[in-house]
């Protein structure tokens, strides 16, 4: 790498790191690498250009919500370069992944992939008027399952051509930290955070911790979902356009196919495993669905049903056990800061959010109900009850009475 190259690759890493930034904020690993963050890129580009760099350990811990998941988070320098190579290679790859593989990319998602779905049906139905079938398949293990060699050869099928520019950066440093991501072990030498008596009920089939050598991946890095959609590209190439399904789509692990014959879609079951198998992953045995158009599909958190789709009930009891949380967190006489107030905002509106996109009037109404009187002292609904809003007259009043608990000012 000359002088020109090391330049180039200072800059991206700088651009990187205020987009890893964004959504990391006053975190305590993203803060430490700010109090001299410049220094810290430099030597992180001085690294990379010296073929030294390594990623640092993960801490790895447990999350309950909205199901219990092993998650492995990287240093915040790590995720700077996570972001470097999103940002060189992302471009390239969306221009080689079927159109109906929704997850981690710009304008889709869980919102557009129920969506499609949804129009997959009413289009092989003729909306509802003749018979459809769905298969819905789940990979059993996903990330934990991917075979670092065959995501490596994935990428190169993906990556090579002459007139890729790779956002600036060259083939080989590409390629260096590419190996520096893929092949480095999540679960090695990692900080453990949660108690290890988190782990004595979570099955080994779902733990980083007992992969064979050479797989796994872990959830939640940017690279990570970037890869998935990468490593069953062939796949959804094969589903497309050799075995013809034309209403097909995908999020992460989650597939569904849909088609006028039964008999169709149970005879591609087999194949499908076949497939799989190459790229050393299976079916979930528990996991596969084969019904009629009017019993609907669970996809991305909501049944889609003719003419109608309601959330899962996976997500609508999370959102009761969070309004539950909340109303503790009001219904007490202490003082509660502005930034918990800005938060119970936030997780309030990203709930009404998917609700909005389902029918979910008599839902909303419980929730409203249910919600203690203390919480109308701070917001208000919207006219349609689909997104709240400061109540700032009291929010005020509660700031400028710093000795007064939420209870005794409702009693003013």
């Amino acid at each position: 790498m000359n002088d020109n190259e090391k330049q180039r690759l200072t800059e991206k890493l700088f651009a990187a790191y205020f987009k890893a930034r964004s959504n990391k904020r006053n975190t305590l690993n993203q803060l430490r690498f700010e109090l001299d963050f410049e220094r810290n890129l430099l030597r992180l580009a001085d690294e990379i250009h010296s073929r030294t760099y390594q990623p640092r350990p993960c801490v790895a811990f447990m999350t309950h919500r909205p199901v219990k998941r092993e998650i492995f988070a990287a240093e915040f320098q790590d995720r700077v370069v996570h972001h470097l190579i999103h940002s060189a290679l992302n471009p390239i790859i969306e221009c080689k992944l079927i159109h109906d593989t929704y997850s981690c990319r710009e304008g889709k998602g869980t919102l557009y992939g129920i969506r499609r779905i949804d129009g997959f049906i009413r289009s092989c139905t003729q909306n509802y008027q003749q018979d459809a079938y769905i298969l819905k398949l789940d990979v059993a293990g996903y990330f934990r399952n991917i075979n670092h060699d065959f995501l490596w050869d994935a990428l190169g099928k993906i990556l090579s051509g002459r007139n890729h520019q790779y956002g600036g950066l060259s083939r080989e440093v590409i390629d260096y930290l590419l190996q520096r991501i893929i092949y480095t072990p999540a679960a090695k030498e990692c900080r453990v955070k949660s108690p290890l008596s988190e782990w004595r009920d979570f099955p080994a089939s779902k733990s980083l911790f007992h992969v064979k050598e050479g797989r796994g991946l872990p959830i939640g890095n940017l690279t990570s979902q970037m890869f998935g959609n990468v490593y069953l590209n062939e796949f959804d190439q094969f589903v497309k356009h050799t075995l013809k399904i034309k209403y097909y789509g995908r999020y992460v692990d989650d597939m569904v196919f849909i088609h006028p014959s039964q008999d169709y879609l149970r005879s591609v079951i087999g194949t499908v495993k076949e497939e799989l198998a190459k790229v050393g992953l299976a079916v979930h045995p528990g996991k596969v669905y084969l019904q009629h158009d009017t019993k609907g599909v669970l996809f991305l958190g909501q049944y889609i049903k003719p003419y109608r789709k309601y959330i899962s009930g996976r997500t609508k009891n999370a959102f009761f056990q969070m309004i539950d949380e909340v109303n503790t967190l009001l219904d007490n006489e202490a003082k509660i800061e502005e930034e918990v107030i800005n938060q119970v905002q936030a997780r309030m509106n990203s709930y009404l959010g998917i609700l909005r996109h389902a029918d979910t009037y008599r839902l909303i109404e419980k929730v409203r109900k249910r919600l203690c009187p203390q919480f109308y002292f701070f917001f208000a609904f919207d006219e349609n009850s689909l997104k709240i809003t400061p109540n700032l007259l009291n929010r005020l009043w509660h700031s400028t009475h710093p000795s007064r608990s939420i209870k005794s000012l409702m009693s003013c």
